[in-house]
């Protein structure tokens, strides 16, 4: 079964730290993981099923669907992208094969350290999640016009309201 993406990988590369020759077979699956881990738990199964429906097939350009286009292009895919990112960040250096799993380095490069990863991470996390409130507050005045937003039921995701991950309290 075909899966629509929110962004290509060519919006990732353009939009972050990313260089433009990262292996696109390395960043589509943290694309899918990251819509399905993260943006549908704002978006709402019926909501992020519905825009799937719309880019499957072709539709979402259409002038009946501006709002979903608008929506997907102002949103959906920044929050994506660094949803993405911040998932992509601390796997990007290594590789499993048949031979075990290897860390990757160039001839003109160095090797980052842990905590220089989790701080490139951590600044993903945060861009993400300003994102992620812009779209929870167009959302909030807005719902009305996308009436699938509300319409979960049984087991789907119901969309969350607030996008803060915790943190230290002083």
């Amino acid at each position: 079964m075909a899966k629509a993406l929110f962004v290509t990988t060519q919006d990732i590369k353009r939009y972050s730290v990313l260089s433009g020759n990262v292996d696109p077979d390395k960043l589509i699956y943290m694309i899918s993981v990251a819509m399905d881990t993260e943006v549908q738990l704002y978006l709402g199964t019926q909501l992020y099923d519905h825009i799937s429906d719309l880019i499957l097939a072709g539709t979402i350009s259409d002038p009946a669907n501006v709002k979903y286009e608008t929506l997907l292009e102002t949103y959906i895919k920044p929050m994506t992208i660094f949803w993405a990112a911040t998932l992509y960040v601390p796997f990007a250096t290594y590789t499993i094969a048949n031979g075990g799993v290897f860390k990757g380095q160039t001839e003109n490069a160095i090797s980052v350290d842990k905590d220089e990863v989790d701080y490139l991470a951590n600044k993903y996390r945060d861009l993400a999640q300003f994102y992620t409130n812009n779209f929870v507050d167009f959302m909030t005045y807005n719902q009305n016009d996308y009436p699938e937003y509300n319409a979960n039921t049984n087991d789907d995701f119901y969309p969350e309201g607030e996008t803060s991950f915790g943190g230290w309290l002083l």
